[in-house]
Order: C-alpha cells, then structure tokens, then sequence
C-alpha cells in the first residue's frame, strides 16, 4: 500500500509502532480473559490450524436470520436515517479535533506490561468524568453544559463538543425507542410462542407452562420501566477514536474467522453500567487516495471497508458477523449484548473516525466522588484554632486504614494518572487544573497525617497493644504505596523509552514539616509523576514500620 509522506514525528511512532503492536493487540484479544478461558482459547486456535471458523456478511443468504436469532440485540442503522445538518456537525467537529492535534495514543499497561496503543484517541463528557480502560484513566474535555464555566482553547473546538453533545442526545433518544421496540417484539414472540404450545400440547401442566413464561420473561421482558430504560441509554461520555491504516506498518490479522486486519481486536467494553447500551457513529473519509491492495482479499468482506465483527463469547459453533461501516452509520448494543458478545473493528484502506458513547460507571469515578473521599480522610486532622498546630483526632487503626487508602487512591487514581498523560488536556480546556490543584492540596494534607502517625507511634507513652495494631494496619498501606510507586516509575521509563516525541515537565516543590512533621525535599514530576518520596517521608516510614513489625 501507498504511504503518506510525514515529518520525522511520525516515522518515530510507526517505529513504536512496530516494536509494539503486534504484542499490545495480542494482549488486547485476551484482556478480560482469565486462565481458563485463554487455554480454551489457545486449544481453539490449535485446533483451527490454517482453518477457520464462518462468519457472514449482509452479502450472504442466511446472514438476517442469523442476526435476528444470535444477534438481535445489535441494531445497525445506515446513514440517511440520520439527519444531514448532524452528520455535517459532527463529522466538521471530527476534522477540527484532528486539526488541533487533540488524538493522543493512550500508554495502557495490560498484564503489568506497558504499551502505546495503535488508536489515538480523546474522551468528551459531563464535567468532572472520567473513564478507566486497561489500568489507564482518562479524563472528559467536557462538552458545554449549563451550570459550568468551560473555557476552550478556540471557538472551533467549542463547536466540536457541542456537536458531539448533540450526537449524544440523538443516539439516547434512537436507543431508548430501540429498546422499546425490542421489548415490545420480544413479549410479542412469547406471547405467539405460548398460544403454539398450547395448541400442540394442551395437556401441558399449568405448573410447566408458568415455569417456562417466568423463564421467558425475565430473560426477554426487562422488569424496569422507562426511567430505568433512559437511565441505561444516558450516555455521559463518549470516547473518541481515530486511526489512518496507511500509517501502520503492522495489523494484527483476525486470528479465528480470517477477516483480515483488525484496528481493535475482539473484546468486551469495560467499566460500564450493568445492561447499558453502547451507541457507536462512524465516519471513515471515504474517498482518500489509495492503492489497489494486491492482497488476497478475505472470503466475505471488502478489505478496503471498515467493519464491525461480532461473535457470540466463547461459542465455536455460532458464525460471526462482518457488517460494513459507510460515513455516517451508528450501531447500538443493546442490554447485555457487550456481556454476551465480543466486538472487534476491521480495518479498511481509509482514515476512519469513531464516536462511542457509553453509560460510564462513574461510582468511583468523579470529581464528585474523589472529593467526598478527601473530605472524608481530612475529618481525622484537627488544626488548633490558637497555635494552628496540627494533630490527629484518632489513631484507631481503622480510621488510620481508611485516610492512608483514601491517600493512596487519590495519589495513585487521580494525580498520577492525570499528570502521567502530560499536557493533553490543554489541547482542548484548562478546565481540569483547578480540580486537580485542589486535589494536590488535599494529598499535602494527607501527607501531613501520614508524618503524624508516624510521630504519635514513636512516642513511648503509646499502649504497646494498640501501637501494634495500628503499625500492622499502617505497614500493609505503605507496602502497597511503596510497590505502586514502584510500578508508576517503571510506566515513566517505559514511555520515555517508547516514544522520544513526549516532552516532561518538573515542578520543583519544597515541604517543610516542623515539630511533628519531617523535614521533606523532594522533586515531584506533576506531569509524570515520577516517585513521591524517593528517599524521605514514605520510606523512612516504610523502614521504620518493618523494624517495629521485626
């Protein structure tokens, strides 16, 4: 195939690319695998040996009723369903995002290994979100809602929020009706499937027939009502991808239908609200200069097409699916589909653009969520209203528990991962900063407390019982902190190493404790993140706690 002519940035990634993709993609196949699975997986693929499993394509005769009985719970919709002035938003906001450089290839870490992904992406949502995929979190440029103050870096990429938030409303409203309309099908099927068992085999008992209708119905017929419906369709992000197939030097082949390349392999969706719907709109540019691929082209499926590949999980018998995505077409996955199934997306010879919007399970993951944490942590710390000393309200080992993982959590869940990713977010917004300055100044705090408990068990005054328990509960805390620390530096020096483009900034930071604090010099990497205390406070506690355990 033909490759674009690019500047030296770009022939650096196709290197990480190459030294990387062939292991990410294979790693992202088996991702939700556990040991089980991933042996009957490596028994199928021996099995198969240069056979593989059928799959359809629309083309094919059987393909719809195929879909109607192992897939219905996938609706596809073409592109004329959708009004024009929409499209025309939406895809003007894909191009603007590109223009300013907003994709970013995401460092996920899968097996406690470190990869650059083959996708760019960016995530847009409800302010204050946030989506973790793959031991990564990435953080929402929020679209412009009422009631926040968001300050984007140009008009234009203001337009492409609001447009994307427009395309959010539209695809919630086309999945509620998809949901009703397959409810409504569904009860009618069970109602047609009850008369003929009645006509065929009157003598049925009554206890049978109730058995097999409550069966029925709580498998088809969902129990919630139509708030409960709008709730698993109110998408509150969508994630962004992007990919140009010419600018790989390496796809990863379908390995069990032989669909040809993949730009995503097969897997399920994470971290999503039970029975959510998943609604996903396309737009590949169509029409760009390609060569005629001298290939072998896959039985089924035009390889200079982008589809979507759908199989049942774990099921060998059940062909796929390989339906083609034109500019414009959506597909939704509705209720448990992306539980049952796996999906995975079949790359063509063009650039394509993707919009997947999801019910993001935020329980643990606002600024909304991560605040009420630190408040909570923080009602442990007394100030003395006189001398503006500082000291604890209680050393019970639970409550130390509790603020010491809270302290972890917002280090390692939050400010890590935020300032890990660089610079990316102010492409788009500074709306994170201030969030994530006041989160800052909450771990000093925490780091404070953590200094006071390390002073108050020192002290010989303390119960030998009660100190005891309290540095066995404090020990496992630190432990973790120390490995996670650990793990954080060897995630830095693997993307120093993967990519030479990615630039770091250092904030030199200067902590003084007096009296009960511990005097603290110490570089703190805000965009990495790099070791929080090398060689001062959570070490010296670290030390100190396995000498008392000793």
């Amino acid at each position: 195939m033909k490759r674009r002519a690019g500047e030296r940035e770009k022939e650096l990634k196709q290197i990480t690319m190459l030294l990387c993709s062939k292991e990410i993609l294979h790693c992202l196949v088996s991702k939700s695998c556990d040991g089980k699975q991933l042996q009957t997986k490596k028994k199928l693929l021996e099995e198969l040996g240069e056979n593989r499993l059928p799959y359809v394509t629309p083309a094919d005769a059987d393909f719809h009723q195929l879909w109607k009985t192992k897939y219905s719970k996938l609706i596809f919709r073409k592109s004329d369903t959708v009004p024009e002035e929409l499209h025309q938003m939406v895809q003007e906001g894909f191009l603007t995002l590109r223009k300013h450089d907003c994709f970013f290839q995401d460092l996920v870490r899968i097996k406690g290994k470190d990869f650059v992904t083959p996708v760019s992406r960016i995530l847009i949502g409800n302010p204050g979100c946030t989506y973790k995929y793959l031991n990564t979190r990435l953080f929402t440029v929020p679209w412009p809602t009422e009631g926040y103050d968001i300050k984007y870096c140009s008009p234009q990429i203001h337009d492409a929020c609001k447009a994307l938030f427009r395309l959010n409303d539209y695809l919630h409203i086309e999945a509620v009706k998809a949901l009703q309309g397959q409810n409504l099908f569904e009860t009618k099927e069970i109602k047609d499937t009850t008369v003929i068992d009645r006509e065929q085999n009157f003598a049925t008992s009554l206890t049978e027939k109730g058995s097999v209708s409550k069966d029925q119905s709580s498998c088809c017929v969902p129990e919630d009502d139509y708030v409960s419906l709008k709730n698993r369709t109110s998408y509150n992000l969508t994630l962004l991808n992007y990919m140009d197939p010419l600018q790989m030097l390496y796809l990863k082949q379908e390995p069990y239908f032989g669909m040809g390349n993949m730009a995503v392999s097969w897997h399920h969706d994470e971290n999503l609200v039970e029975r959510s719907t998943v609604a996903v709109y396309s737009y590949s540019c169509e029409g760009s200069a390609v060569e005629e691929s001298n290939e072998q082209k896959p039985k089924g499926r035009d390889p200079a097409v982008w589809h979507v590949g759908l199989k049942v999980a774990w099921d060998i018998e059940t062909p796929g699916l390989a339906i083609p995505l034109h500019q414009g077409d959506f597909y939704l996955m509705l209720d448990n589909l992306n539980m049952t199934h796996q999906h995975c997306v079949l790359a063509g010879f063009s650039p394509r653009f993707s919009s997947t919007h999801r019910v993001a399970d935020c329980s643990r993951g606002t600024l909304e969520y991560i605040f009420g944490q630190c408040e909570r942590a923080l009602q442990n710390l007394h100030t003395d209203s006189d001398s503006v000393a500082l000291s604890l309200k209680s050393l019970e080992p639970a409550v130390v528990k509790q603020v010491e993982e809270i302290h972890n959590e917002v280090e390692f869940e939050w400010l890590r991962q935020f300032w890990f990713q660089g610079k990316r977010y102010l492409k788009c917004t500074d709306w994170w900063l201030k969030p994530m300055a006041k989160l800052e100044e909450f771990w000093r705090k925490m780091e404070i407390m953590t200094s006071l408990v390390l002073s108050e068990v020192g002290k010989e005054e303390q119960i030998e019982e009660q100190r005891n328990e309290t540095i066995s509960c404090f020990l496992l805390v630190l432990t973790e902190r120390q490995r996670l620390r650990k793990e954080w530096t060897a995630r830095l020096s693997a993307l120093r190493r993967g990519t030479k483009t990615l630039q770091f900034f250092m904030l030199w930071h200067l902590i003084t404790y007096k009296h009960h604090h511990i005097h603290i010099n110490e570089f703190i990497f805000l965009p990495s993140l790099n070791f929080f205390f090398t060689s001062n406070l959570s070490n010296r506690a670290y030390v100190f706690f396995v000498k008392c355990r000793n």
